[in-house]
């Protein structure tokens, strides 16, 4: 099989390049994706905070993923779910195995490199203790609550504070779970300021600095783990053990560029990620990467970004377009501070990132309404929220969210009421933006569907 332009991945960056190669002129365009939809790790987001900068609204990672692939499936671009790339060379020859078109060989013109990333697991950190149940990442408890409807702990300690399991934090707390301490080897978090706010600190969770779990305890599930202080080489300090009961360890320690296919095809690397010039081209010619298989992005907005440069670009080899194409540039968030509020601007479409110390003094704003969103954040904050909502008699759920920011002491009790309420299956079908709850609790806001549910 041959085909013009090959991208493999069906995330953020995958679709945004397929999008924009297909806009400048390439029609033989085929996407591969290994899921069993495509969407990438945005299916089972649920929270909001996506698209600010590339859809001027904020979005779940859900409805992101349902607008890319809306724009997917209106352009008519072929994609193919369910197909692993086992092989692929410098010549831009592909091995792919598909369930049901068996093994087969596509020869590209272009491709383009866009499969993501993987988490650091409990190996990779080299964690002592006993092989049991309980030890998870949090993408991977992201995916049991957010696909399957699976609570995978109830008493919860996370190791690290990357973004995903500061996420996962809040999440498990409206969803009724108990998480007991967040623990960060680093003097420093690795997460983005607004989620250490948004969802440590508004839930009372603590965040332990300089500590890491030097030992984990149970029979047959985990019982309790042991977080000890650490030094300046990051070795545990004797004598600093703590024992900390828990059914559940969720690690969040950074991830790692998916690159296995890239070193396989002997494309010359830059660290974790491949070595590529001002037009995101490798060392091998024809092969492009973008994404977090490139490098690891702090938001799913830069990624789709990358990836709508790297479709301008892989069609500007291929001979389309007008080779007109700006690479992005990225703007990193305010790094977290104690006694800093640090959050993006919901105020209008320009998302500036806005930071209010202790004192009320307003920074990042490029207008009066940046500052007004600070103030309100401060005195009074609101949030937007997103939780699950099931199905009657069925074993589904579903992502649903406030239409509009609710107070921020509201969140538990709104939780509670939509998983006390779950939607009736005559209601079924349910599509994004449909209103299932009118002004919830007095709110002022409503629920409504933040994913496509079929009957």
């Amino acid at each position: 099989m041959k085909k013009e332009l090959v991208i493999i991945g069906g995330g953020a960056a995958g679709l945004s390049a397929a999008i924009e190669a297909r806009k400048k002129g390439v029609q033989d365009i085929l996407i591969l994706e290994r899921s069993e939809e495509l969407g990438g790790i945005l299916r089972q987001c649920i929270h909001a905070g996506f698209g600010v900068h590339k859809y001027k609204t904020d979005l779940t990672g859900v409805e992101f993923a349902q607008r890319l692939r809306s724009e997917i499936k209106e352009l008519g671009i072929e994609y193919l779910c369910g197909s692993f790339v086992i092989d692929m060379s410098a010549e831009r020859l592909l091995t792919v195995v598909h369930p049901e078109r068996g093994l087969f060989q596509i020869q590209a013109g272009a491709i383009i490199l866009a499969m993501g990333c993987r988490e650091r697991s409990r190996g990779a950190l080299m964690i002592p203790g006993k092989r049991i149940a309980g030890v998870i990442t949090a993408g991977t408890a992201q995916r049991y609550l957010n696909l399957k409807g699976y609570l995978p702990g109830k008493r919860i300690v996370i190791l690290g504070s990357g973004d995903i399991g500061l996420i996962m934090a809040r999440q498990f707390a409206l969803e009724g779970a108990e998480v007991i301490r967040v623990v960060e080897i680093m003097p420093h978090s690795s997460g983005l300021a607004r989620n250490i706010s948004q969802c440590l600190e508004d839930f009372d969770i603590p965040l332990s600095f300089n500590s890491t779990v030097t030992d984990i305890q149970g029979r047959g599930r985990v019982e309790s783990v042991t977080v000890s202080k650490v030094d300046e080489s990051l070795k545990p300090i004797l004598g600093t053990e703590e024992i900390i009961p828990c059914d559940t360890l969720l690690i969040s320690a950074g991830l790692i560029p998916e690159n296995e296919l890239t070193k396989a095809a002997e494309i010359e690397m830059a660290g974790p990620g491949p070595r590529v010039n001002a037009e995101l081209m490798t060392s091998a010619e024809g092969i492009f990467a973008c994404g977090n298989v490139l490098h690891i992005h702090d938001l799913v907005d830069h990624v789709a970004a990358e990836g709508t440069y790297a479709g301008a670009c892989a069609a500007k080899y291929l001979g389309y377009g007008d080779g007109a194409a700006e690479m992005p540039v990225f703007v990193s968030e305010p790094a977290y501070e104690p006694g800093k509020k640090a959050m993006i601007c919901l105020g209008c479409p320009k998302g500036c990132r806005l930071v209010i110390d202790a004192e009320g003094n307003v920074s990042g704003n490029s207008c009066p309404k940046g500052e007004a969103f600070a103030r309100q954040e401060a005195v009074s904050p609101m949030r937007m929220m997103s939780c699950l909502m099931r199905v009657a008699g069925q074993d589904r759920v579903f992502a649903v969210r406030t239409k509009s920011p609710i107070p921020k002491a509201m969140m538990h009790n709104c939780a509670e009421y939509i998983y006390a309420h779950p939607i009736a299956a005559e209601r079924l079908p349910v599509h994004v933006g449909d209103v299932l709850i009118e002004n919830i609790l007095e709110s002022g806001a409503d629920i409504v569907a933040a994913q496509e549910v079929e009957l």
